[in-house]
């Protein structure tokens, strides 16, 4: 809680640009760490600066062990991801922590806890209602009486195998852990932060940004290393380049959903702007303007014909490298559930299924991707360097 405080005190007394000037966070990572991590020597922004395309741990190892917990950014990090990725909602009290969104149901054992039983609610959050327990309706020293469980323990039982294992972590615990992992294995490790549900936080109270800036702040790890921040919103980002600027450690990526789909802020603004309309060449030069990154899910590089199988490559791949984005994607997962029907086998609709995973993330590859998202990051790194 310590390091909670100073970022507090850091953001009140002087704002995120300046505490990170008296901290010596004008340093840039020298070009060989950025190497290290994956990332060229011409720094985080624009397109084609990665040596090779970097692999992102959705969640953590989250096919293998339940998601956002320690143990599955361990499992990322030994299975060779360049980057591991925290979903950041907040607590009641102010507090990042990582959990795919506010809704708790899914991924911890609230549900089976008496003494939360009068905090079920009902809410609509990114246009969805869900009916259960919610992440701001808990203090931090609440969310940690919380287990994780796995999600889709059908696909994944040898990830419910841990459930009830570990707890739910902050912002600040990850960012400590992945700089002690790194210290560990003597490589950068970056992070690939997203900011979930920005208009809803900010909507009931508790903005993500600005708490968001301070604990980068808080830390010489993020303050140097390689941090690529993402959102599905829209003034999320622009307002994070407007106070962060262009850093050579930092990106931003711009995730885009279903082509009709309007983003969460844009919806609640009664905007017309889908994600269609943002991957056109326009879109995509509007999104240049304050992002680096373009991040669509792989069935809009490669769609999936009626049969299931794949049909043939979009546009937008090259759409966006003519933009002067990178072209991220996600996200790739091992089980034949998720494969195109090119890619699987016949041992059961939630089997895993390896090599068929990373045959797809190779057919993907093909388009010069940057990055991409998946599940299983051995099985991304495999596809990387095999």
């Amino acid at each position: 809680m310590d390091t909670i405080l100073t970022a507090r005190r850091l953001l009140s007394r002087r704002g995120f640009i300046g505490s990170v000037a008296a901290a010596g966070g004008g340093a840039l990572l020298a070009p060989a760490a950025f190497a290290a991590a994956g990332i060229g020597a011409g720094g985080a922004g624009g397109a084609g600066s990665s040596t090779k395309p970097l692999v992102f741990a959705h969640r953590g190892a989250s096919a293998l062990r339940p998601e956002h917990t320690l143990a599955s950014y361990a499992k990322a990090i030994a299975d060779g991801a360049d980057y591991v990725e925290p979903d950041l909602v907040c607590t009641r009290d102010g507090i990042l922590v990582a959990r795919h969104d506010a809704f708790l149901n899914e991924t911890t054992d609230v549900a089976k806890r008496p003494e939360f039983a009068s905090r079920r609610a009902r809410k609509t959050i990114d246009g969805q209602t869900h009916e259960g327990w919610f992440v701001d309706d808990f203090t931090l020293a609440e969310i940690k009486t919380l287990r994780a469980v796995e999600r889709i323990p059908e696909s994944r039982p040898g990830s419910a195998q841990f459930d009830g294992m570990f707890q739910v972590v902050t912002f600040e615990e990850i960012i400590d852990f992945v700089a002690a992992q790194s210290a560990a294995t003597g490589r950068v490790i970056g992070l690939v932060p997203e900011l979930k549900s920005s208009a809803y936080f900010a909507g009931a109270g508790l903005p993500l940004e600005d708490r968001f800036f301070a604990t980068l702040a808080a830390h010489d790890y993020t303050r140097r290393h390689p941090v690529e921040i993402q959102s599905f919103e829209v003034a999320n980002l622009k307002y994070v380049r407007d106070k962060l600027g262009r850093r050579a450690n930092i990106r931003l990526m711009q995730l885009v959903g279903a082509p009709t789909q309007r983003p969460a802020d844009v919806e609640a603004a009664n905007g017309a702007l889908t994600y269609g309309q943002m991957c056109t060449p326009a879109g995509l030069k509007a999104i240049a303007a304050y992002a680096d990154v373009v991040a669509p899910p792989t069935r809009m590089l490669i769609p999936l014909k009626q049969d299931g199988f794949l049909a043939e490559p979009t546009s937008l791949a090259a759409d966006g490298r003519a933009a002067g984005l990178r072209v991220e994607t996600w996200t790739f997962r091992p089980e034949n559930r998720f494969l195109a029907a090119d890619f699987r086998s016949s041992t059961g609709e939630h089997a895993r299924n390896p090599a068929g995973s990373v045959a797809e993330i190779k057919r993907y590859l093909k388009l010069e991707l940057d990055g991409f998202f998946t599940d299983d990051p051995a099985l991304g790194r495999a596809a990387v360097d095999g």
